[in-house]
C-alpha cells in the first residue's frame, strides 16, 4: 500500500488546506487522475495521483490544514506490502520496538478509530515543532514507555465513540491497533460532560482545523470544556473560550458566506477569522511592498466617451462575438502601447543586485478580488497579442480567478498591474505596487458627468473616469510617471492616437 504525501507544488509551499476530495475509499485510480483539490497560499491546485490502484483510505479530511510531507491518501498499488497504519478489518504486522528505528509517528486517525466514516482525524498529525508532546500513562508494561529512548513516537488520541449516527462503536468493529501503540483512555459517553485534559494525559479531542483555530486565537485546549459528542472540542467551544462566556457562537453558515456583514453574523458582536491561504500571502506581500518601495501616486481625470463608443462598436464585430469587450480591454491595450515610450514603467528594482531590470516583454497583471482574497494573475506577453487575443486572454484570466482556480505559475512573473476599482463604483484610489514590479494603475468607475468642451466652451454630459498611477520613486522619476499616465489617458480620450505608438 502506497501513501501519497502532500507535495510542494511550487514556490516553497509549507502547508495547504484540503478543499475537496475527488475520490472516495474503494475507487480505482490511474496515474495522473485528479484525487483532490488543495488551497495553497496563492490558489486552488488539483493534485494528480502518482500511483495506480485502489483507494484504501483518505488520511485527512476536507478542511484540514496539512504540512508538506504529510501522507494524505493510501492507495493499494498491488505491491503486496502492508501499511503500518491500521485500517478497518485489516491486519497489521507487529513492529519490533527493541530495534533502532527512525523517528516515526503513529496514526490512529482511521475511520474506525476516529468514529467518522469520512476518516476525519480528531487530533491530526502532531509535529514536534508544535510544542511538547505528552505520553499516555497506562502502566509500566506499556511498550512505548520502555522504548521511548530509542523511538520517538507521537501518540494521538483518536478514539471517539460514534459514527455516522454518533453511536458508540462496538469493540468488535474497532480496527486492530499496532502492538507498539498506546491505547488512549476511553472518552466519556456523549451524555456525560467531558472534563478538560490535565497534565500527563492525552491531548483533548479536536479536529486539526479546530486545533489551528485555537493556536491562532491563543486558546489552550486543555482549558476548554468540550461540547461535542464523545468529548470533542468544537470550533464554537474555542471561539467561546476566546471571547468570554457571553459570546454568541459563530453561525454555522459563516464559512459559506465568505466575509459577511453585521446582519449575517447571527447576532455575534465579533467574529474572528483566521488569516490563512491567499489572504495571508496578500497581507505579507502588500506590507513588504508598502514599506520598501517609496510610492508616488498621480491622478488624472479623463473624458472616455470615445472609448465607450469604441467598445460598443467592437462588441458588434464578428471577431469579438464570443469575447467580453469592456473599457478594461482598451485600458490594457493603452498601457501596453504607452510603455513603448516610457519603458522604465515596465521594470523593477533589484535590491540584492543593485540594479534596475528593464523588461522587454509585458506580463500584464489584473488584480482580481476573490472570496479567498486578492490575487493578481497575469497575461503572459500581452504586448505581443492582438486586441482579439488580448480580449480572450483577459476573459480566461478573470473567469479562472473568480473560480479560485488560478495556478501559481499564472501569478508569477508579472511586470505591470491594472486594478479595476471601478467595478465597485469607486472613483479611484492609491494602489500598492505588486512585489516584483514598479508600477500599478487603478481604473475608476466610468460615470456620466458634466464636462467642459474645450472647443466650444459649452458644458456637455460626457463619460468620465479617473486613473491613478502608483510607481516606485526610487528609479521612476515624476517626469516618466507623468508621461506614461498622460499617454494612457490620451489613448482613452482618443483611441485613434494609438496609431502614434
Amino acid at each position: 500500500m502506497a501513501e501519497f504525501k502532500l507535495p510542494d507544488v511550487g514556490e516553497g509551499l509549507t502547508e495547504a488546506e484540503i478543499v475537496s476530495w475527488k475520490v472516495k475509499e474503494g475507487d480505482n485510480v490511474e496515474i495522473n487522475d485528479v484525487i483532490c483539490e488543495i488551497e495553497t497560499a496563492k490558489s486552488i491546485v488539483e493534485l494528480p495521483s502518482p500511483y495506480a490502484g485502489t483507494v484504501q483510505r483518505l488520511l485527512v479530511a476536507v478542511g484540514d490544514m496539512v504540512e508538506v510531507g504529510t501522507p494524505i491518501i493510501a492507495i493499494d498499488d498491488g505491491t503486496g506490502e502492508v501499511s503500518t497504519g491500521s485500517t478497518s478489518g485489516a491486519s497489521v504486522e507487529p513492529v519490533d520496538i527493541t530495534a533502532p528505528a527512525e523517528p516515526m509517528e503513529i496514526d490512529l486517525s482511521n475511520p474506525a478509530a476516529s468514529g467518522s466514516k469520512e476518516g476525519e482525524s480528531l487530533v491530526g498529525r502532531i509535529k514536534a515543532d508544535r510544542g511538547p508532546q505528552r505520553r499516555a500513562r497506562r502502566g509500566s508494561a506499556s511498550p512505548s514507555t520502555e522504548a521511548g529512548a530509542q523511538t520517538q513516537m507521537q501518540v494521538q488520541g483518536a478514539f471517539s465513540p460514534g459514527g455516522a449516527q454518533s453511536q458508540p462503536v462496538a469493540p468488535a468493529d474497532e480496527a486492530p491497533v499496532p502492538a507498539h501503540a498506546v491505547e488512549p483512555s476511553a472518552a466519556p459517553p456523549p451524555s456525560a460532560p467531558a472534563e478538560p485534559a490535565t497534565a500527563g494525559e492525552l491531548q483533548p479531542l479536536a479536529k486539526p482545523p479546530v486545533r489551528k483555530l485555537a493556536k491562532d486565537l491563543g486558546v489552550d485546549l486543555r482549558s476548554v470544556a468540550p461540547s461535542g459528542a464523545g468529548g470533542v472540542v468544537t470550533r464554537e467551544d474555542v471561539q467561546a473560550a476566546a471571547s468570554g462566556p457571553e459570546r454568541t457562537p459563530m453561525p454555522a453558515a459563516y464559512e459559506d458566506l465568505g466575509r459577511p456583514g453585521v446582519a449575517a453574523m447571527g447576532g455575534a458582536r465579533e467574529v474572528r477569522e483566521p488569516i490563512k491561504g491567499v489572504r495571508k500571502m496578500m497581507a505579507a506581500a502588500m506590507s513588504a511592498s508598502a514599506f520598501t518601495s517609496p510610492h508616488v501616486t498621480e491622478w488624472i481625470t479623463v473624458d472616455v466617451t470615445a472609448t465607450m463608443q469604441l467598445v460598443e462598436r467592437l462588441r458588434s464585430r464578428r471577431e469579438f462575438a464570443d469575447l467580453k469587450v469592456s473599457p478594461l480591454l482598451v485600458l490594457a491595450r493603452a498601457c501596453v502601447l504607452a510603455m513603448r515610450r516610457t519603458p522604465v514603467i515596465n521594470s523593477y528594482w533589484d535590491e540584492a543586485a543593485g540594479e534596475v531590470v528593464l523588461k522587454g516583454y509585458v506580463n500584464l497583471g489584473i488584480a482580481a478580488a476573490t472570496p479567498r482574497g486578492l490575487v493578481v494573475p497575469n497575461v503572459k506577453d500581452a504586448d505581443a497579442m492582438s486586441l482579439v487575443e488580448l480580449a480572450g486572454a483577459l476573459g480566461d484570466l478573470t473567469a479562472t480567478a473568480r473560480d479560485g482556480r488560478t495556478q501559481p505559475a499564472e501569478m508569477a512573473g508579472g511586470t505591470f498591474t491594472i486594478t479595476n476599482v471601478g467595478v465597485f463604483g469607486v472613483d479611484a484610489g492609491t494602489p500598492i505596487i505588486n512585489p516584483g514590479e514598479s508600477a500599478i494603475i487603478a481604473f475608476g468607475a466610468v460615470n456620466k458627468r458634466p464636462w467642459v468642451d474645450e472647443a466650444t466652451g459649452e458644458i456637455v454630459v460626457r463619460d468620465v473616469t479617473t486613473l491613478a498611477l502608483s510607481f516606485d520613486h526610487r528609479h521612476i522619476d515624476g517626469a516618466a510617471g507623468s508621461q506614461f499616465l498622460a499617454d494612457v489617458a490620451g489613448i482613452l480620450a482618443d483611441p485613434g492616437t494609438a496609431l502614434l505608438f
